[in-house]
């Protein structure tokens, strides 16, 4: 047998998580169904009927002292906690006892529910044994109250002839008033164990908390009678509700329904109150003694239920609820100014319209044109705010929601339908509040192209309506259209002023959501920071690009020292990362997680340009969707040679300009000013009219060129004919070039021989591989089951040589590089792609005095017209 237990005790252990979930199900089941059962027997004509009969002043009364009357029950549970050995907050037992006692009072189940709940409530911190001990102990108590109020309705009937006409129930009192004494002496004289820390004081606590308890509730049934003011002695009534509730505790009925209520309907009547009247009295006393603390109980237990199971389920269920709270309130603030806007313009129209008709009733409500569009145009501006989930649009919202729904709702016979769910959107919004964490907002290009399209949209429609109906609209297509037109030159130009201010609205709105600016973004660069942090932790093939100082900084630190550097330029709302990070890579995963933490504050999102598959896939599991956008080529400087057949050309080329004198030498900076005239001559020439590119490739200023040695290529003369800076990477095995410009004078091949005797310096010098850059959209949607995004890519580099010669600059370089490495565009999930690739250009190619950069296509041309003249003299 004992294994038996052991084994079922162990099963039980083991299950114990499940357990607990279907009793909080089976609790919440038994919920739902006496609320269903509540509703059924109680009718709402019922509840009207009786409240009728009171005084708005009595009603609060009632519903204050229906709730004081629980009070006493929590005497209980304050007491229980002492028989425990774990400490529980007072807060927390005054919760767990509401939720107990006011289960119980209305599905008492025999007392089985509230051991129950309070097994769930006080189990954390102490064994079965212990819980099941004290809640015994507790249940003793319960009904002690309740024979010392039979002892008093006996002596008020047969010693004061008090309610003398129920005198034939004696036998019911003295039977329930047998029970304290049995009890008193019972606990008081068993000495063992189960007892043992059972004090007089605790006893003494126990009794008059169950005396309390059965006094308030039958003091609150006198206190409804005498608020209907009914012609009798109330003092009589008591006899009759003690009776009623023995019988209610004898019939082991939730809350006594039923054996209660035909006891005092009957014991009333003796008293010449009549049924409807003794109904009415009865359903009071259900509704603010049982129904509203029920209410309210039933509020804590979803609450401290749906805390553990957040807990839980680690944050998951109060993160959707309050999505799907965010979500609500923005799509209805949407919803009701697009309703209100259309109303405001053109009325004629919307009101004829069966589907606008039915979605009325759902909406804000504004009896002048101008208000209607003045409030339209807040709720689409304050929705923006709250949707992007900044905290400064919340008091604007509540505000603006409150005197809406004043406004609305001040109309007479408004319909119940519309209150609660205006309601319900305030309650989404409180609920919603944490969820505002950003400091600032950005327009996305979605939300600009959405919001934008709403007002220039009804301001041209708007305008071009009234400019006809001022010409007196005879075109015969306006005559179809005549409800469009509005009704008046003097309607038309309140509703022109409207939207004139609905746009100051707006931009008064943006302005003041996106005040707040984070610091790090307003932070100078800072050039020595970043090379200390480079020597101490190395860097990688685009930290050279910092230097450029065309691009924002964000230092992850650690203890006050800064361990890796992300680059980056803001776009909107986007913040577009260039590369990887730089620094320490252990701690590139907390880097990751504080830097998308402060973006996401700041109102931006993160989106990472030319980043390894390694740092790709990392990042999807944070939530980012990928797009492959090229291949980087590196040559292997450990295997190169000019020996052998493959290398015949460079070869050649490189005797050639030997014999012609050209000389090749590494320039160390700082530039002196004649070297620095020099180069700027040779990238003058280089460029001719076109314009520099940036961010993701480095354009020609002299604070760039001072940061790095520089391989030039001069002729018989001396005079410089071509120049490449190079790129350090913070270690001694990968290098490469980032600017590789050539005079008008230069000879041809002059890219390769540069090339080629940059290989071999670097190889002298130790370096293991050269990094020839990007060649994009290279190999990039050549699979059928590729992303519908990279196929397209594929058909631009397939059929886009018109425009860049993306096939030529991977087939050049394709003769040097001995590996292809792929680089990814690494983007939120849900963004647009395409916004995102169009900012990403518009970054790139910034033109401007302060940020240059370097023009592919024509270097592209330029190596292409070689590799032509060279296979010929092949």
């Amino acid at each position: 047998m004992a294994n038996v237990w052991q084994r079922l005790m162990a099963w039980v252990q083991k299950r114990l998580t499940l357990i607990k979930g279907v009793f909080l199900l089976s609790v919440l089941l038994l919920v739902i169904r006496e609320l269903g059962r509540i509703g059924h027997e109680i009718s709402g004509e019922q509840v009207r009927s009786a409240l009728s009969a009171l005084n708005p002043m009595m009603i609060v009364l009632l519903a204050v002292v229906g709730f004081i009357a629980v009070l006493p029950m929590m005497v209980y549970d304050f007491t229980i906690v002492e028989f425990l050995p774990g400490h529980f907050s007072k807060g927390y037992i005054f919760r767990s006892g509401w939720v107990t006692n006011t289960f119980t009072n209305l599905a008492g189940m025999g007392g089985l529910l509230g051991a129950s709940l309070r097994a769930n409530f006080y189990a954390q911190s102490a064994t079965k044994k212990q819980v099941v001990y004290a809640i015994s102990k507790i249940a003793l108590f319960l009904l002690a109250g309740l024979s010392i109020a039979c002892w008093v309705a006996l002596i008020m009937m047969f010693g004061f002839q008090v309610g003398t006409v129920y005198q034939g129930y004696w036998f019911w009192l003295l039977g329930g008033g047998l029970y304290f004494p049995g009890l008193f002496i019972f606990t008081r004289v068993n000495d063992s164990a189960f007892f043992s820390d059972l004090t007089w004081s605790r006893e003494l606590r126990l009794i008059l908390g169950s005396t309390l308890e059965w006094g308030s509730c039958a003091l609150f049934f006198l206190l409804i009678g005498w608020t209907l003011e009914l012609p009798l002695d109330f003092a009589a009534v008591f006899p009759m509700f003690v009776v009623a509730s023995v019988a209610g505790v004898i019939s082991m009925i939730p809350g006594g329904l039923g054996s209660f209520d035909v006891f005092m309907i009957f014991g009333l009547g003796l008293l010449g109150v009549s049924r409807s009247d003794a109904a009415g009295w009865l359903l009071l006393y259900r509704l603010f003694y049982y129904i509203l603390p029920f209410g309210v109980g039933v509020g804590l237990f979803v609450h401290d239920a749906g805390h553990r199971l957040n807990r839980y389920l680690a944050g998951l269920p109060v993160a959707i609820l309050r999505r799907g709270a965010l979500l609500f309130v923005t799509t209805f603030m949407y919803f009701s100014g697009v309703m209100m806007l259309l109303y405001a313009t053109i009325p004629d129209v919307v009101l004829s319209n069966q589907l606008y008709m039915r979605l009325v009733p759902y909406m804000f409500y504004f009896l002048s044109q101008v208000s209607n569009l003045v409030m339209a145009f807040l709720l689409i501006g304050l929705a923006r705010g709250i949707g992007a989930r900044v905290s400064r649009a919340f008091w604007p919202t509540f505000v603006v929601l409150v005197l809406a729904i004043g406004y609305t709702l001040w109309r007479e016979n408004f319909p119940v339908g519309l209150a609660v769910l205006l309601g319900l959107v305030l309650v989404c919004l409180v609920l919603a509040k944490p969820e505002l964490s950003r400091q600032s907002f950005h327009y996305s290009w979605g939300g600009l192209l959405v919001d934008g399209s709403i007002y220039v949209g009804t301001f041209l429609l708007y305008t071009v309506l009234g400019l006809y109906a001022f010409q007196g609209g005879k075109h015969r297509f306006f005559h179809l259209l005549q409800a469009w037109l509005p009704a008046s030159t003097q309607v038309w130009l309140n509703g022109l002023g409207g939207l004139l201010i609905a746009l100051v609205i707006l931009l008064t709105i943006n302005r003041f959501l996106s005040a707040t600016q984070a610091p790090w973004l307003q932070q100078p660069f800072d050039a020595e920071r970043v090379r200390r942090l480079i020597q101490r932790f190395g860097g990688n093939e685009v930290s050279h690009l910092a230097f450029l100082r065309d691009k924002q900084t964000y230092f992850y630190q650690v203890d006050g020292e800064d361990r890796l550097l992300f680059l980056f330029r803001q776009k909107a709302d986007k913040l577009l990362v260039m590369g990887e990070p730089i620094g320490q890579q252990a701690d590139l995963l907390p880097a990751l997680q504080e830097f998308m933490r402060t973006a996401d504050q700041a109102g931006l999102r993160l989106v990472f340009y030319e980043i390894s598959e390694e740092l790709t896939f990392r990042l999807h599991e944070m939530g980012f969707d990928f797009i492959k956008v090229g291949e980087e080529g590196h040559v292997d400087l450990t295997q190169f040679t000019l020996a052998g057949k493959a290398r015949r050309g460079e070869r050649a080329l490189v005797n050639k300009f030997n014999r012609e004198n050209y000389h090749f030498e590494i320039l160390q900076p700082p530039l002196s000013d004649q070297q620095y005239r020099d180069l700027q001559a040779i990238s003058d020439s280089w460029l001719g009219d076109e314009t520099e590119k940036s961010f993701s490739m480095g354009f020609f200023d002299r604070e760039y060129l001072d940061e790095a040695p520089i391989a030039v290529m001069t002729d018989a003369k001396g005079q410089m004919v071509a120049f490449a800076n190079l790129m350090p990477t913070g270690n001694h095995q990968m290098t490469s070039i980032d600017l590789m410009r050539s005079s008008q004078a230069a000879p041809s091949g002059m890219m390769d021989g540069l090339f080629v005797y940059l290989f071999q310096t670097c190889q002298q010098q130790g370096y293991t591989s050269f990094n020839l850059g990007m060649a994009p959209l290279a190999n990039v949607g050549v699979s059928e089951f590729s992303f519908i995004e990279e196929r397209l890519a594929h058909l631009i580099y397939q059929y886009g040589s018109t425009f860049y010669s993306f096939q030529g600059l991977r087939a050049y370089k394709e003769k040097y590089v001995t590996e292809w490495q792929p680089k990814y565009l690494a983007y939120r999930r849900r963004e647009s792609l395409i916004f995102t690739m169009l900012q990403l250009m518009q970054v790139i190619n910034r033109p401007g005095a302060a940020v240059k950069g370097k023009l592919e296509p024509k270097w592209l041309s330029r190596l292409l017209v070689d590799e032509v003249n060279w296979q010929n003299r092949q």
